[in-house]
């Protein structure tokens, strides 16, 4: 089984859209981050690689969730591609390109596309895609290759709301 976690950065500052790239994580996003990433201890969840956008808010919350999980800061993979903006299908081919003795891969970034990614590989829809919302998908495969659109079980979904 592999299994990718899509995390939405956390709650970002609502100003700053001139300088979009770096907009900071509001006080609200670190606390929820840090909720969110120790919800994901409790569960057992552990990443064995963690893949970022590089815009500030998606990288903090990437930092927190790692100092969380006990997993090396200089070990996160950043990809511009993610702040930019990916299709399904393209997506999927940053997913076939994993390698395969990474078990559990973690991606940090952006709605709308976040949004679209988790419905789009998943067998069944969600609704929503708040600020740090982490959706864990099972995909019933021994190598990424095979990972393929609509084909994913949702392993599960963690919100700060549900935690608070």
């Amino acid at each position: 089984m592999k299994r990718v976690v899509i995390v939405r950065h956390a709650k970002s500052v609502p100003y700053g859209y001139e300088d979009d790239f770096n907009r900071d994580l509001t006080d609200r996003g670190k606390n929820d981050a840090n909720l969110v990433s120790k919800e994901l201890i409790k569960k057992e969840i552990n990443p064995e690689i963690l893949i970022s956008s590089p815009a500030k808010r998606a990288l903090k919350t990437a930092r927190i969730f790692a100092d969380t999980l006990g997993f090396e800061r200089s070990q996160i993979k950043e990809l511009k591609e993610i702040y930019d903006s990916l299709t399904t299908s393209e997506f999927l081919e940053l997913i076939h390109s994993l390698p395969d003795e990474a078990e559990t891969v973690f991606f940090f970034g952006h709605n709308p596309g976040f949004h679209f990614f988790v419905n789009n590989l998943l067998k069944i829809s969600l609704n929503d895609m708040p600020t740090c919302a982490t959706v864990g998908i099972d995909f019933s495969v021994n190598t990424w290759k095979k990972a393929e659109a609509r084909t994913g079980d949702l392993a599960f979904r963690i919100t700060p709301k549900m935690l608070k």
